[in-house]
């Protein structure tokens, strides 16, 4: 997704010099500032979806779809249906970028976005357990698949195209820029579904209360395509995605030459992704499975942590630009293994302490996320570089994320609350691990 800001021998030197040429070639140079914008509103669209189903699995799903079981049980399952859009990804991404090779960027993202809107849209409308039986999960997990192939397809290359097109002393800040669609996402999603717990009575919504924030996704994600298209498919636009050779590849063909950099750029943040769920759907769950503090309360300290994941993710593209992104990934993964080692007092002590866990957690997500994005995509030749950016994010988001809040709940629910800490400290491992191979590797090249 996105490219490194320290030059290293061999290849990937080579890659950087190049990507920090000056794109004009006959056309005027595109502003970073106006690719961020279209990043960003696309990113915000893609992650509400996301956070609408991720907060809903808490809160509505265990009663909605699986009232034969306990609420513990109900939540495990809501969090497997969860992981299936993330198993479906790599498939969606395949299967879109065939579209585009065949169609045209324009066409696939239209399909895509329209999926992704649809999906969700069509979770609105699902009759619950007591309606139909064992059909209505099953509607919830198709319509939750059919969100992951979307997912997939919606790669559009802008953040590759931003990378490449940001200054090379500001790699960082623009790396930064484009991952600013993560909490915007959960903000509005959080405060949506935070008014209408708030405001209607519990038989209100989960009768019909939270189906609103399924039916706005659909309107978001409309506006969020003509945004995104009124960059992609212009002829400006289409001339710098192909000088900068940011177009599919066939996927054999890429995991034959570069399957060793998709290994290893998932697992370069793998830290950050693993975080990710674990600050915004699994302390909700824990909050509502052992209520030490209302729902509304938790759901108001998390929109708090929202706006510290933005502030620090913008204090996250001047560490970079100072320390490389590699360093500052390192880094912060040291930092999220210290924290691991203080999960469970935080979440077991009380409002105060869970608080302060969320807040805390938001810190280091916006810092280390903020630099998250396609760490090691440098590696990749051109040729590659669009199509292993989009599967290095499906393996980081498959191996990180997927399964934290099923794993992070059920273990610690029979175990204890050790288990997050093991989770964070091994994600945290992987990622240090893999930044020195890749350091590694362009050392012997």
């Amino acid at each position: 997704m996105t490219t490194l800001t320290q030059h290293y021998p061999g290849s990937s030197s080579r890659a950087t010099e190049e990507d920090s040429r000056p794109v004009q070639n006959g056309h005027s140079p595109i502003a970073p500032e106006e690719i961020a914008i279209g990043v960003v509103i696309g990113r915000a669209s893609e992650y509400f979806d996301f956070f609408v189903y991720g907060i809903a699995s808490v809160l509505v799903f265990p009663t909605v779809f699986f009232p034969f079981v306990d609420r513990l049980q109900g939540t495990l399952y809501a969090f497997a249906v969860f992981s299936l859009a993330f198993v479906a990804r790599p498939f969606g991404t395949a299967l879109f970028m065939a579209m585009q090779r065949r169609w045209g960027r324009g066409t696939k993202l239209t399909a895509a976005l329209f999926l992704l809107g649809f999906s969700t849209a069509g979770m609105a409308f699902l009759p619950g357990y007591e309606s139909l039986g064992a059909y209505a999960i099953v509607l919830l997990a198709l319509f939750r698949i059919l969100q992951g192939v979307a997912m997939g397809g919606s790669w559009d290359g802008l953040p590759s195209l931003l990378a490449l097109n940001a200054p090379a002393s500001r790699r960082g800040w623009y790396a930064m820029l484009g991952q600013l669609g993560a909490p915007t996402g959960f903000i509005i999603a959080s405060a949506l579904f935070l008014f209408l717990h708030a405001s209607l009575s519990a038989e209100d919504f989960i009768s019909w209360g939270w189906r609103y924030p399924f039916y706005v996704a659909f309107a978001i994600n409309v506006v969020a395509l003509f945004a995104r298209l009124r960059l992609v498919v212009t002829d400006e636009y289409t001339k710098l995605l192909e000088e900068r050779e940011l177009e599919p590849t066939p996927i054999g063909e890429m995991v034959r030459t570069q399957g060793y950099n998709v290994f290893i750029g998932g697992f370069a943040a793998l830290a950050s992704y693993a975080l990710f769920h674990l600050v915004t759907v699994f302390p909700l769950s824990w909050a509502a499975l052992y209520p030490e503090q209302p729902i509304n309360d938790v759901l108001f300290v998390q929109l708090i942590g929202g706006v510290l994941a933005i502030g620090s993710m913008i204090a996250s593209g001047l560490i970079a630009d100072r320390l490389g992104r590699r360093t500052t990934l390192g880094v912060l993964a040291v930092m999220i293994a210290v924290y691991s080692g203080f999960a469970p007092t935080l979440i077991g002590g009380g409002a105060v302490a869970l608080d302060a866990f969320i807040l805390i957690g938001f810190v280091l997500l916006g810092l280390s996320y903020g630099q998250a994005a396609g760490a090691v995509t440098a590696n990749f030749a051109s040729k590659y570089r669009y199509t292993g950016a989009a599967f290095t994010a499906d393996l980081a988001w498959l191996v990180g994320a997927a399964f934290a809040p099923l794993v992070a709940l059920g273990l610690s629910a029979h175990f204890g609350l050790f288990a997050v800490s093991l989770y964070l400290l091994s994600a945290a491992a992987c990622t240090l691990g893999a930044l020195s191979v890749n350091r590694m590797i362009e050392r012997r090249d």
